[in-house]
């Protein structure tokens, strides 16, 4: 039988699926604020080239949009916190009030994966006498009793994300020159979104070609469309 040398982390290994996750959920809360925020600041300049209201609506944007997103976040996880609670509990009760059934139940668990009746049994006692809750959670529930979801980690990572994404349209049709500050915030939008995309896709394992062509495609159309309505506003005389 092969040896895995000690310490050499294994590609399915779930904390490294946990961080992933949270990479991965760290580059969508970017996005969000990229484009939310590009897209509120360039349709309030194609009303005025005034500096105030864009910066009003752009700091609007990036503290709204950054509550929404913790609030949204805190109760998604909060939610899936409580369900793998509960879960967890359950397991133990069963633990406590039938000891010998849930041990049968985890040999019969293994043998469905193509051990041998013998193995399955001799691998369940052995799991069982050195944590039967942990042995339990992980092959029925796939879940790990030490990496339950912290909500409030989950909400002040995608709040902070899209607050750090937001800054960089604000920032740019803020300082820009009047005459070219549109269509430099769209080139740093779009140039922000093909990193983001591409790094999402490397973390995913996915296309970066597809990626970043889909999240520069939905960005430019999201920041065209705020700007002809900024623009319909400003020339109908509406604001």
């Amino acid at each position: 039988m092969a040896h895995i040398p000690a310490g050499r982390p294994e590609p399915h290994d779930n904390g490294i699926a946990s961080r992933l996750n949270w990479l991965r959920a760290a580059v969508l809360g970017a996005n969000d604020g990229i484009v939310s925020t590009a897209a509120t600041v360039i349709g309030v300049a194609g009303v005025t080239n005034s500096v105030t209201p864009i910066l009003v609506a752009g700091t609007a944007a990036v503290v709204g949009g950054s509550v929404s997103m913790a609030l949204g976040e805190y109760v998604s996880v909060s939610s899936q916190r409580d369900s793998q609670e509960a879960l967890i509990e359950k397991e133990r009760q069963e633990l406590r009030e039938d000891p010998e059934g849930e041990l049968l139940e985890l040999a019969g668990l293994y043998e469905k994966k193509g051990l041998a009746p013998d193995t399955a049994h001799r691998v369940a006692a052995e799991l069982t006498e050195h944590d039967a809750l942990a042995a339990h959670l992980s092959i029925e529930l796939n879940i790990d009793e030490l990496e339950v979801a912290n909500p409030w980690h989950a909400a002040f990572a995608s709040a902070a994300a899209f607050a750090v994404g937001a800054v960089l349209p604000l920032l740019t049709i803020l300082l820009a020159p009047a005459d070219i500050r549109v269509p430099l915030t769209f080139v740093a939008v779009l140039v922000a979104l093909a990193i983001t995309g591409a790094i999402s896709a490397r973390v995913g394992e996915s296309s970066v070609a597809r990626a970043v062509t889909r999240l520069m495609i939905g960005g430019a159309l999201a920041m065209a469309f705020t700007y002809a309505v900024g623009l319909l506003l400003g020339t109908t005389g509406v604001a």
